[in-house]
């Protein structure tokens, strides 16, 4: 119970999540619950979540991909009213499953992937260093706005990260999508190259710099393709 807002109005919200309505009222009615969630979340205040908690845990596994979908963009947004304690505890193992869901579902998260993890301690942080390049796998290799989106995301998120995991886990991400099939997708790859490079050096890391100046070298200055040289002179040249 709460006495923020009248009881039954807040009953009649959380019944929204009952099959029964979405066959006799509305078939969308699990939808507009979840779209409105972060809205109804906001005037409780993080201290009455416990009256959320569990309608949103219904919402998270809908079938509907739709319903699930509608959390997954506004994800990042709930945990800025919850609070890192209660973000770690209730959201982060609904973020998890959306990792793992349909790519319909997992951009939401991809579009908000930053917002999301600053606000995570850093230990849960770097906990998702490794999943990071899952992103790179879609459904459907058609779907190069994914990997453009993914990419963007990267350029941000480098601040969260040290020079050292930035190495050994998102230069392998920057690398490969630098060599995408679409041109989109390769153009914000070079960005996201040359921002790592000067995360590197920004840091004092200049080794680690050098090395992945040599990989870029090998890799796409010696490239047997014009394709691979023509990415390392566009790489000069964004940088």
């Amino acid at each position: 119970l709460q006495d923020i807002i009248p009881q039954p109005l807040l009953d009649q919200y959380l019944s929204m999540t009952d099959p029964a309505r979405a066959q006799t009222v509305d078939t969308e009615i699990a939808k507009h619950c979840a779209y409105s969630l972060p809205g109804v979340a906001l005037t409780l205040g993080r201290q009455n979540w416990h009256c959320l908690k569990d309608t949103y845990e219904t919402l998270a596994s809908d079938v509907q991909w739709k319903v699930r979908r509608t959390l997954a963009f506004s994800i990042h947004e709930l945990a800025v009213i919850l609070g890192d304690q209660l973000t770690a505890a209730d959201l982060v193992p609904i973020f998890n499953g959306f990792l793992k869901d349909l790519d319909e579902v997992r951009i939401g998260v991809l579009k908000h992937l930053y917002d999301f993890l600053k606000l995570l301690h850093a230990d849960k942080r770097r906990e998702y260093l490794y999943q990071l390049q899952e992103f790179v796998v879609t459904d459907n290799s058609r779907n190069w706005r994914f990997r453009y989106e993914l990419a963007e995301q990267l350029i941000l998120i480098l601040e969260l990260y040290n020079p050292n995991d930035v190495y050994d886990y998102l230069r392998h991400i920057a690398l490969t999508l630098c060599s995408d099939k679409v041109s989109e997708v390769r153009w914000i790859s070079f960005k996201l190259v040359v921002a790592i490079l000067q995360k590197f050096y920004t840091n004092n890391a200049n080794a680690l710099g050098l090395n992945f100046i040599n990989e870029l070298v090998v890799r796409f200055r010696h490239s047997s393709k014009w394709v691979g040289r023509q990415a390392f002179a566009f790489i000069c040249q964004v940088g």
